[in-house]
């Protein structure tokens, strides 16, 4: 055994010397497993970058100096060669690596003289011990946190040798039955059907085994399974390969087994999948945060579609979109797919901070490419290419004695050779046939020129070979002149191209996602979980799959806006890491001024010249940052954050002081606007915000009470009661009139407990005119509840309060009082009372001049009179009310003549009349937000519906009333049954 050995399919552990090497940070294991997969010269500033994201270069590169030191002493000075700008791991010969171990011995394969879909009994050795090797997966339980871009590469590698392994499980099986080891071979089909449920293949196989072997219930079992997690999982029926072949298991059809062969006989591995079996079930292992590529199977077609294209001529993809958005799952998904089918795969992944690192991506692809059997698919390459492709794997000069080591790049026409030899040698390697080969270049956006050039060079003379080139890319790294947009437009014209722009998910992928990872027996998974995921992550995959992640794991319970999975942030602080200094000063400034805002607002909050306003949007839009927002107003450019979450993470970064001094110029520029376009409820609420944020308390209170004076004015009274009872919090001096307003609110709403909460400590502090208006609002109040004697004392203190005073408005607001009184004195059975205030309350209006107080009086004589069937009377006094309210536009008392004038045709049978009038009164106390009258007038309506034969109709506003009048009339867990009473007002 080798000195140091590594340990990483599993738990990660390092032994050197077969003891166990003892380090402080679980960084430095991760940054020697790192180098040890990688297998090439990585420089500090991408390493850095890799394990240390949220952090600037200097501390990143502080910390990989101590982690570095850390790790050379535990090594003992060996295998580690430490460079000012580059970092390698040396000595490999004494190093041993299970993962790399597991791929040498898959590789070995290719040394028994047959294709790689095939076995022969010699695979057998080989394909058991590389089973044997993996004991769990990639890093199983190891995570950095902190680290993103690890993370990913670490999902990356896990799902690769997961693949490898489907693969060599799937071989094994085969060679079990080549043998004659049937019993063998269905513990291992077992094992590899676990990696991919929906594999139908492994479930032929299975039930073909288990026939063989004399159990063809346990194969009838075997199909019912399989047809079950189809339904379950895809919704979809077994292939018609696999329920012939159930068929013809239970008629006693089915084909028996091989006979077993001789050493040197192959056997063809089991047949590729079907296009369509491929379609339905892209994922070759399940996991809990990764369903089958969820909302994505358009894009899964496509990109399928691609690589079966590329059999006969070379194909080109580009797969982009923002961070996050699944462009590497997706990848990975058609990788997974072609390895299935066994194709030979190269991957290169392109890191940050390794763009000047020349042909990094390009060694990379090479040496995935060549593996460690260079001589069976390289033997026919001329000596001349695989010297130029030894530029970048010197190993190649050793794969035959012929091959010299080329000359130096700067004589003539040096560099168009070395191109010309990377393109042969790659062809080679990966276009061996059917299936065809496939290249991915991951985060392309990151590679070096170098490499590009490498990359361009081959991607454009591919047309003859059976090769598919994918290319991932981030859409705000890579604008409209970047070369790799010009290499895909120009390979589009020759109609070799596919482009694939992922979409973020919608809510219906999302809450299928959250249904499949947690399952439906889950008492988590519901309507209201997926709205709040969809919600929380705006169909952005990434997040959605870190909250299932931590939803799953328990880390957080069903209230995931209380839980943020630490990578989402570090996914946000990396888009934003690299920003110019006046694009994060611009986007601070978006981010105090909300989730939209608009080009003018900025340019004046943010303090600088329009020129450098529009030249750091310009930048945010570039990186994605940002988008433009369509608005109504043609002289307004609008913007908006493409995430919620990012803007409260620039929110969150930005200094104290900085925030305060932008909140308040933010402040300012919302009331300048206000002067110039007049002001609303919104623009206030929006003042008030800044100025709370930016510490002017007395400030931001009297814009609170302004915002809820004009949104009560709008009939908002939600919005209203919100912002006044805010004011109130942050000190506004005028608390009576504040609490008052806010009693007239809940007086809409039909919240009555809360009214007199409200309104009763301040009859203590009034008195006179203001003493009476507020008991008469609530004598109004227990009138709407049918307490009728609380109503009646509180309309006499009201009187008794205003008695003896004179003076503009009294005499109005007497008639509007006698004329409240007089419908409770009607209610209560004092009609002659009743009459006597209604009359009076006609007269005072009449002598104040008061044309409000005389068309409530009207309303109050014609609803009196309709009660005493005097309807003739009351249409009269009614239609004079409805007239005067019309005039005056006091739609309060507009609503109330037309719903008593429709009572009063209704009691002389005039339904057809009545019914528009009450309509248009229900529209009039819905338009108010009067809940309570609302729900009358849906009952009075529905009595008229069902007097002219309209009985569905009739019962559908009845169950409205119902349902409002149970809101409203819930007070202390019984219902009161004053509030069904109201029937005119």
């Amino acid at each position: 055994m080798p000195d140091l050995v590594i340990r990483t399919l599993g738990a990660p552990s390092v032994a050197l010397h077969e003891r166990a090497i003892s380090v402080d940070t679980r960084k430095a294991i991760a940054l020697l497993i790192h180098l040890a997969l990688e297998g090439q010269t990585r420089s500090r500033d991408a390493l850095a970058a890799l394990l240390w994201p949220e952090q600037d270069q200097a501390r990143a590169r502080a910390a990989l100096r101590r982690t570095i030191s850390v790790l050379h002493k535990a090594l003992e000075g060996r295998y580690l060669s430490i460079e000012r700008e580059q970092v390698t791991l040396i000595d490999t010969d004494a190093i041993w690596v299970d993962a790399l171990e597991f791929r040498r011995l898959l590789a070995s394969r290719r040394a028994h003289g047959h294709a790689e879909r095939e076995v022969c009994p010699a695979c057998l050795g080989p394909l058991r011990e590389a089973a044997d090797l993996y004991r769990d997966d990639f890093l199983s339980g190891f995570a950095l946190r902190d680290s993103l871009p690890f993370e990913e590469w670490e999902s990356m590698q896990r799902q690769a040798l997961r693949d490898d392994l489907s693969g060599a499980l799937a071989a094994l099986t085969r060679c079990y039955i080549l043998v004659g080891e049937l019993r063998e071979a269905i513990t291992v089909g077992r094992r590899w059907l676990a990696l991919d449920p929906l594999n139908e293949q492994a479930h032929r196989l299975l039930m073909r085994l288990l026939d063989w072997t004399g159990q063809p219930q346990a194969a009838d079992r075997q199909y019912r399974e399989c047809a079950r997690i189809l339904e379950r999982e895809l919704g979809a029926a077994p292939l018609e390969a696999t329920t012939r072949l159930y068929q013809a298991i239970r008629a006693h059809r089915a084909a028996g087994p091989p006979t077993p062969v001789g050493r040197d006989t192959p056997l063809t591995l089991i047949e590729p999948a079907s296009a369509a079996e491929a379609a339905r079930q892209p994922s070759p292992v399940q996991s809990v945060v990764t369903p089958p590529l969820m909302g994505r199977l358009e894009e899964w077609r496509a990109a399928l579609d691609a690589y079966s294209a590329s059999a006969h001529a070379g194909r080109f993809v580009v797969i982009e979109g923002e961070a996050g958005i699944g462009k590497t799952r997706l990848a990975n998904e058609l990788v997974a797919h072609a390895r299935r089918a066994g194709s030979v795969v190269g991957l290169a992944r392109c890191y940050e901070g390794e763009a000047t690192l020349a042909y990094s991506a390009a060694t990379a692809l090479l040496r995935a490419v060549v593996g460690s059997e260079l001589d069976t698919r390289l033997r026919d390459v001329p000596d001349i290419w695989l010297g130029e492709a030894a530029r970048l794997a010197p190993e190649l000069l050793a794969t035959r004695a012929t091959v010299e080591a080329p000359g130096p790049l700067e004589t003539p026409g040096a560099q168009g050779r070395f191109l010309e030899g990377l393109r042969e040698t790659v062809i080679a390697a990966c276009a061996t046939g059917q299936p065809p080969g496939l290249i991915l270049l991951d985060d392309a956006q990151w590679a070096d020129g170098a490499s590009l050039d490498a990359f361009t060079y081959l991607i454009r003379r591919i047309e003859r070979q059976p090769i598919c080139v994918v290319v991932t890319w981030r859409s705000d790294s890579v604008d409209a002149r970047h070369r790799l947009r010009s290499l895909l437009a120009e390979i589009q014209r020759r109609g070799r191209a596919t482009h694939i722009a992922l979409r973020r998910l919608d809510a219906d992928a999302v809450a299928e996602w959250l249904r499949q990872s947690l399952g439906p027996s889950d008492s988590r998974t519901t309507p209201d979980l997926a709205a709040r995921l969809f919600a929380e992550t705006e169909g952005l995959p990434f997040f959605v799959a870190e909250y299932v992640r931590a939803l799953a794991s328990g880390e957080t319970t069903g209230d995931v806006a209380l839980a943020e999975p630490l990578a989402v942030s570090d996914l946000l602080r990396s888009r934003v890491r690299s920003l110019s200094e006046t694009g994060w000063q611009t986007l601070t400034t978006a981010a105090i001024l909300g989730r939209s805002f608009d080009f003018d607002t900025v340019n004046v909050v943010s303090g600088r010249a329009e020129e450098e306003t529009t030249a750091s949007l310009e930048e945010l839009l570039v990186r994605g940052l940002i988008r433009e927002a369509p608005d109504t107003r043609p002289d307004v450019i609008s913007y908006d954050f493409t995430h919620d979450k990012l803007r409260a993470l620039v929110y969150d970064e930005t200094s104290l002081a900085r925030r305060r001094l932008l909140h308040r110029r933010a402040a300012a520029a919302a009331l300048e606007q206000g002067r110039r376009d007049g002001h609303s409820a919104e623009r206030a609420a929006r003042v008030a915000q800044h100025l709370e944020a930016a510490g002017d308390l007395a400030g931001a209170a009297r814009q609170h009470a302004q915002a809820g004076a004009r949104a009560g004015h709008l009939y908002a009274h939600a919005d209203a009661i919100r912002h006044l009872e805010r004011a109130l919090e942050l000190g506004h001096p005028d608390v009576a009139a504040l609490r008052e307003a806010i009693g007239d609110a809940y007086t809409q709403l039909g919240d009555y407990t809360r009214v007199i909460a409200s309104y009763s400590p301040l009859v203590a502090t009034l008195q006179g005119a203001d003493l009476a208006r507020l008991e008469h609002k609530i004598g109004v109040v227990y009138g709407r509840r049918g307490a009728w004697e609380s109503a009646q004392e509180h309309f006499a203190a009201a009187v008794a309060a205003i008695d003896g005073l004179a003076g503009a408005g009294i005499s109005g607001q007497r008639a509007r009082i006698y004329a409240d009184w007089s419908l409770t004195a009607r209610n209560m059975g004092w009609l002659h009372q009743a009459q006597e205030h209604a009359q009076r309350a006609l007269t005072l209006a009449t002598e104040g001049g008061d044309e409000h107080a005389l068309a409530q009086a009207r309303n109050i004589l014609g609803a009196l009179a309709t009660s005493q069937g005097q309807t003739a009377a009351a249409i009269t006094y009614l239609e004079e009310s409805l007239g005067l309210a019309e005039r005056l536009g006091d739609e309060a008392i507009r609503a109330a003549a037309l719903n008593n004038l429709a009572l009063a045709l209704q009691a002389e049978g005039q339904n057809e009349r009545a019914l528009p009038l009450a309509e248009a009164a229900l529209a009039l106390s819905v338009s108010q937000g009067d809940r309570h009258h609302e729900a009358a007038l849906h009952n009075n309506i529905a009595d008229l519906l069902r007097a002219t034969g309209h009985v569905d109709e009739a019962m559908a506003h009845l169950k409205q009333a119902v349902s409002i009048y149970a809101e409203i009339g819930v007070e202390a867990g019984d219902i009161q049954p004053g509030v069904w009473k109201l029937v005119d007002w």
